[in-house]
């Protein structure tokens, strides 16, 4: 495991988990410049990267989901379950991985594709680290095609779990399962941004949700989006 010296004093902490050790030292390489983001450590197993995140308690880790022994979905879950204030970024080759969904509903805040640029890279640390996972609206409307695309598509969650919201509150959930923006979503329902982000925050606090891309998850899963076949 290794760490850079000198970062800022706000410098988002991450905690790379890769069993491939060339991953880890190209995006170690990539942040190394980046003074608001510090590599505190490296992980090459899903069990390491759980007693890691345990000792250093990072902002974010960037994790891996095939590994050898414990997977990154199970990774996931432990930190996320543990750590309330650390966020989980999944990496993968999200073309070919049907593993992304299944990390997500183990409480990771989103995800990295390896080839991506990096400045791409460098601002998805910096959104889930501030607490929004925030995915982009184009993305999600991928991984809800994603979700389409598999065997069983068919809703996971009673539809009970969104009882206790209002019908505004349910209309805004929809257009953020359907992957829109807040401003999109201000257009659509002829709302402010600011009344759309007061909704989310609710729907954040009255259905548990770590972020957004929880919020889409639930939407899916109980039946509010019906993604295209």
């Amino acid at each position: 495991m290794t760490g850079t010296a000198g970062p800022a004093a706000s410098a988002v902490r991450v905690l790379l988990v890769d069993d491939q050790p060339l991953v880890r030292a190209g995006l170690r390489v990539l942040m190394a410049d980046t003074p608001d983001i510090e590599v505190v450590g490296e992980a090459g197993t899903g069990a390491e990267a759980v007693r890691m995140a345990r000792d250093i308690r990072p902002d974010v880790v960037v994790m891996d989901i095939r590994m050898p022994g414990m997977d990154g979905i199970e990774a996931t879950r432990l930190i996320t379950a543990e750590l309330g204030q650390t966020r989980v970024l999944v990496l993968t080759t999200f073309d070919d991985d049907d593993h992304v969904y299944g990390a997500l509903r183990a409480g990771a805040s989103g995800f990295l594709v390896k080839d991506m640029a990096l400045e791409e890279i460098l601002g998805a640390i910096h959104v889930v680290a501030a607490g929004e996972g925030l995915i982009a609206p184009s993305v999600t409307r991928r991984l809800i095609a994603e979700f389409a695309a598999r065997p069983d598509p068919a809703p996971r969650a009673d539809r009970r779990t969104v009882d206790g919201i209002t019908e505004r509150e349910c209309e805004v959930l929809t257009l953020v399962g359907r992957g829109l923006s807040n401003a999109e979503i201000a257009a659509e329902l002829f709302i402010t941004v600011a009344t759309v982000k007061a909704h989310v925050a609710r729907l954040f606090t009255k259905l548990d949700s770590r972020d957004r891309v929880q919020l889409v998850i639930i939407a899916y899963e109980v039946g509010l989006v019906s993604a295209p076949r």
